[in-house]
């Protein structure tokens, strides 16, 4: 495609920046530009999350995506930028909101402000075998740019409990074989860790291989963690949300790997046709 703004005669500054303010939108439009990381960040608001527990889990989020060391994060990679996507997820998920392109303080303080706006979402159940389809077949080929890394970053404070036909950990492989890396973020309870009454043994071993899990981390490990590099990261309790969101935002778009658009064309063409 070759656009009027190469013409000789576009010397007026005003049509430049026009034509380059253009160029740019194509080139968004069309996802010709780069990013080091798509990161979806599916937030649980089945019956269980009220609505203190809603709004903890959206300022987290805000203030996560403010955080210097955060947005320092995100700009500094090969790409210098991310493009960022909220999904809400109960019953039904849906897309709060849509991709957004981040490369710089003012764009991650502007996705911010929208996500504070975010009108309450709720729901019953906790389906979360039915999101991950729906990130699946329309939100990851939905990708409006070529990203180095495509991250899905999962929280909640329950496992599935909609009986799908079609098991979490069988949709959660069928990302991972895309490219997609799932990371888990478990609500559990606020008690944390196990307290120990002062001058009595613990319970707890000090040997990892031996400590317990809660049985909710555990089934996150067992049913959401997939993809090199996944892990799971808890919160205790909804107030421990914020930090433990800003932590796995850090590390999820810190590092690399290899784009993954070319290998999910390969293997779903029916969603990438020309």
């Amino acid at each position: 495609m070759v656009s009027k703004c190469s013409s000789p005669g576009a010397l007026v500054a005003g049509l430049l920046l026009f034509c380059a303010m253009l160029s740019t939108g194509w080139a968004m439009a069309t996802g010709v530009d780069e990013v080091d990381t798509a990161l979806i960040v599916a937030i649980d608001v089945s019956n269980s999350v009220d609505d203190t527990r809603y709004k903890l889990q959206m300022e987290g989020i805000a203030q996560a995506l403010e955080d210097p060391e955060v947005i320092q994060a995100i700009v500094g990679g090969a790409k210098g930028g991310i493009l960022f996507s909220l999904v809400t997820w109960s019953d039904k998920p849906a897309v709060s909101l849509g991709w957004t392109h981040i490369t710089n303080e003012a764009e991650a303080k502007a996705a911010a402000l929208k996500i504070r706006s975010l009108p309450r979402a709720g729901g019953e159940f906790t389906c979360m075998a039915r999101m991950m389809r729906q990130v699946s077949d329309k939100i990851v080929p939905q990708i409006p740019s070529k990203a180095a890394k495509v991250v899905l970053d999962v929280s909640g404070d329950g496992p599935d409990n909609c009986n799908e036909k079609e098991p979490v950990d069988a949709v959660r492989d069928e990302l991972v074989s895309y490219g997609v890396t799932v990371n888990g973020l478990p609500i559990l309870d606020a008690a944390g860790p196990e307290v120990v009454t002062p001058g009595a043994a613990s319970t707890q071993s000090y040997l990892p291989a031996q400590q317990k899990l809660d049985p909710l981390e555990q089934w996150y490990r067992d049913n959401v963690k997939g993809g090199p590099g996944s892990f799971v990261l808890p919160a205790h309790g909804y107030e421990d949300f914020g930090r433990a969101i800003r932590q796995k935002f850090v590390l999820e778009v810190s590092e690399h790997r290899a784009p993954v658009r070319r290998d999910y064309a390969a293997k779903r063409p029916d969603f990438f046709t020309p």
